[in-house]
């Protein structure tokens, strides 16, 4: 053999055993060796079986939330610049629709003091507008471009979240995406292996705003009584907190800190754990850095007072601070060790920054999916036996050498699947089937081509390099022509439709190199033998 041929063989070994590698690892037995095919080829929800969810991102609550905060800084830095108002009311948004016409009226400001109140918007809430609407009175609407951003953002961050949670619940081939680019807050959630899906979007719907507050007062039985407590107007820089329900830790409402000492971001890690008697579970967590020396200063200077623990805007407890707390907390009275285990997941993966609404559901049986891979798996046997029968008869024994190169392809192509952890779907199925077609299509040009050659009068060994000559272009060049359109497909398409694209395009790939490549190895090893080949079988 020559040296250049063995360099080539040796290329094509080695891609071989990477590929088996990637597909089976080094198995050392039967079953090991099933289980690493199982590990290495993720299927689909449309295979496997599970569940799809289509979520609507209520937007208008992160809109709302913001003109909270910001409503919040207006009247800070209205008293900080000593500017009377009567009021500051934040119009929420009722609806997703009019998300971005929530606004903030400011209300009682003196005409004498306009210009210190439009020069305090402009240089800390430039995001809003301010308008007139009397002499006294005023309304902040949101811009248009701060509005668009805010609204991708919270269905960006929705989205982050959820595949956060999810993949906490070591659902790995579950997928979160856009459902469609028109109606952008709708995601679409598919979690295949999942038939029971109650828990889970129990988990997903939660927002897990874990906040804690510096209590001022209470518990009082009603926000009346606190209201009575507190002269009818609460302090500066306070706000009331309820439980909600009966917790049977004190109930009521607290009035509290209108700005929390923790805040969800600050918390690092949490964990479900047993509770200090038997049978009861809590969930500990575990703060920042920077959060757990804000928390240590505070708890050491405020021993003996109680700090409120608030989720999701409701008081689940305020325990009274014994002693100095750095970057531990712990949340107690879970029901459950799996209910302490969700609060944990949801605390570690961030809270939402805007509601979810579950649209459409549907499950699909693993007896489904369990029919689609064998009605798949057969069609792709067929075709392939039919092809190869085809080549052979049609060929005689050059159809070997398109049969090799065809089982190389399929070989690579299950491989990069596995690499890149990428999910198979029965559109992908239908993806490898197509690249059995485009395979033995780009053999068949090169037949072709060599056919030609021979009849123009060529040697075999000028006649084949011809032909893989001429081929190449046209080869290239319908594969290209296909890449474009998978670009266009990956794009714009659904999740499905994007499965079809990546697998088409990753069997392209591997087409080049096996009928170019690989091909054109078989032939110059036959013809580079001892005895010079007379006549070519093909």
């Amino acid at each position: 053999m020559k040296r250049h041929l063995r360099i080539k063989f040796f290329i094509i070994l080695a891609v071989v055993l990477i590929c088996v590698y990637g597909i089976v690892g080094i198995p050392t037995s039967k079953a090991q060796l099933v289980a690493n095919w199982q590990k290495s080829i993720h299927l689909g929800l449309d295979l496997r079986g599970g569940t799809y969810l289509v979520v609507q991102v209520q937007q208008q609550d992160a809109f709302n939330a913001q003109a909270g905060v910001e409503a919040d800084r207006l009247k800070e830095l209205l008293r900080k610049a000593t500017v009377p108002y009567s009021e500051v009311l934040v119009e929420e948004a009722k609806s997703l629709q009019d998300a971005n016409k929530v606004a903030i009226d400011a209300k009682g400001i003196p005409a004498t003091q306009a210009g210190t109140f439009r020069s305090i918007i402009n240089d800390n809430l430039a995001q809003w507008i301010l308008t007139p609407v009397n002499a006294t009175d005023y309304r902040l609407t949101m811009r248009p471009s701060d509005a668009l951003k805010m609204w991708q953002d919270a269905l960006t961050d929705t989205k982050n979240t959820l595949e956060r949670k999810i993949n906490a619940l070591g659902l790995s081939e579950a997928t979160v995406q856009q459902r469609r680019e028109d109606r952008d807050s709708e995601l679409l959630v598919q979690l295949p292996g999942v038939d029971d899906p109650a828990r889970v979007k129990q988990i997903l719907q939660t927002a897990a705003k874990l906040e804690l507050y510096d209590v001022k007062g209470g518990p009082y039985a009603s926000r009346d009584e606190a209201l009575a407590q507190n002269g009818g107007v609460l302090p500066i820089g306070s706000k009331l907190i309820g439980t909600g329900e009966a917790t049977g830790k004190g109930g009521g409402v607290y009035l509290v800190t209108s700005t929390p000492i923790v805040r969800g971001p600050d918390i690092r890690d949490a964990r479900g754990q047993q509770g200090q008697l038997p049978g009861n579970w809590d969930t500990g967590f575990v703060l920042s850095q920077d959060a757990a020396k804000r928390f240590s200063v505070y708890t050491g200077s405020h021993i003996g007072q109680r700090l409120a623990i608030v989720l999701d805007g409701r008081v689940l407890e305020a325990p009274v601070i014994k002693g100095q707390i750095s970057d531990q907390g712990v949340i107690e009275g879970a029901g459950s060790q799996q209910e302490a285990a969700d609060l944990a997941l949801n605390l570690k993966a961030g809270s939402l920054p805007a509601g979810v609404k579950y649209e459409q559901e549907e499950t699909v049986g693993p007896s489904l999916g369990a029919d689609s891979i064998r009605d798949g798996f057969f069609a792709g046997i067929a075709g392939v036996l039919a092809v190869i029968v085809v080549m052979l008869i049609y060929y005689k024994r050059s159809g070997i050498n398109a049969t090799l190169a065809l089982v190389l392809n399929a070989v690579i192509l299950i491989a990069c699947l596995s690499y890149f952890d990428a999910v198979l779907t029965l559109p992908g199925i239908a993806g490898v089937i197509l690249t059995i077609g485009m395979a033995v299509d780009s053999n068949v040009l090169i037949f072709e081509r060599i056919r030609e050659e021979l009849r123009a009068g060529k040697a075999i060994v000028p006649a084949v390099d011809a032909g893989f000559s001429k081929a190449f272009l046209t080869i290239i060049d319908t594969h290209i022509t296909t890449i474009v359109s998978c670009a266009i497909l990956f794009l714009f398409g659904s999740g499905p439709v994007k499965g079809f694209a990546v697998t088409l395009v990753i069997g392209l790939a591997a087409n080049v190199f096996t009928a170019v490549f690989v091909s054109k190895v078989i032939f110059d090893w036959e013809l580079s033998g001892p005895k010079p080949v007379k006549a070519l079988s093909i």
